[in-house]
């Protein structure tokens, strides 16, 4: 999809401890028998980490698209249509459902049969709900869920059943987005911390994305968006800032619809 007025510089969010957590958890795939990677279902391809492809390499593995809840359902069913075509078993979770996450259960339970007692690491970047899934595999809250980057820090096996560990991991970025569009797709949707980026832009790109690709959604800007939730000081003056805090928060709540940012290669194009 076509780039909006774009970020000024490419954003470098490599910090140490996603260094460390990159090095451990190279050391210790080698005791699990399946690999959960799980992207964003707004961002199926960009939320990918090519460095975690390199480390998986052949090893038993599921591709979940977490916070389905916020997608495009029809894209999403694209997404998945063509993650089978190429030959990747790929199931739609939102963690917070026990529904959405039978159906990851479902597919887990076909990778593992007859295997026995089984270990499992989930990878993927910051905030694609890796933790919420492993809760609600569980049944429980076994790991740490906050609608933030960089809440796992660790690298720990979680026992979900006498048949089943997990390993949450802390959420691995590339250490450059050099793409511009790729940078305000990724802070938007909760991949950065927000000491990376500047709200009032992240959010003025996609309210101009929003008016070109999806006008039927209405999103508003970040002004009108400001003045409906009073954020105004004295003198008519919006307070953009706070306000932009806020509209990030709102999007990833859901408050302007479901989108999702990228479609699926057309049929024979790679």
């Amino acid at each position: 999809m076509g780039d909006q007025p774009q970020t000024q510089a490419p954003i470098q969010h490599f910090p140490g401890h996603m260094a460390a957590a990159m090095r451990k958890l190279a050391e210790r795939l080698s005791l699990a028998d399946v690999v959960i990677e799980v992207r964003d279902a707004r961002l199926p391809e960009i939320s990918g980490n090519p460095d975690l492809d390199r480390l998986v390499g052949t090893r038993s593995r599921l591709l979940v698209l977490g916070r389905e809840d916020l997608a495009d359902p029809a894209e999403t069913r694209r997404w998945l249509a063509w993650y089978t075509r190429v030959g990747r078993r790929a199931v739609a979770v939102d963690g917070r459902s026990q529904p959405g996450v039978g159906a990851a259960r479902s597919a887990l339970d076909e990778l593992l049969r007859g295997t026995g007692p089984s270990r499992l690491i989930v990878v993927g970047i910051p905030n694609t709900g890796k933790s919420a899934l492993i809760n609600g595999l569980a049944r429980r809250t076994v790991a740490r869920t906050e609608n933030k980057a960089g809440v796992t820090r660790q690298l720990r096996w979680l026992r979900i059943d006498p048949m089943l560990e997990i390993m949450d991991t802390p959420g691995i970025l590339v250490p450059k987005i050099a793409s511009t569009t790729a940078q305000w797709m990724l802070a938007l949707t909760g991949a950065l911390p927000r000491a990376r980026y500047d709200p009032e832009e992240i959010a003025t790109i996609f309210a101009g994305w929003a008016a070109d690709h999806v006008p039927r959604a209405q999103v508003p800007d970040l002004e009108a968006f400001a003045r409906t939730r009073g954020f105004v000081r004295r003198g008519d003056a919006l307070d953009l800032h706070n306000a932009a805090g806020a509209y990030v928060k709102a999007f990833n709540a859901g408050t302007f619809g479901r989108f999702t940012f990228e479609s699926p290669p057309e049929i024979g194009a790679g």
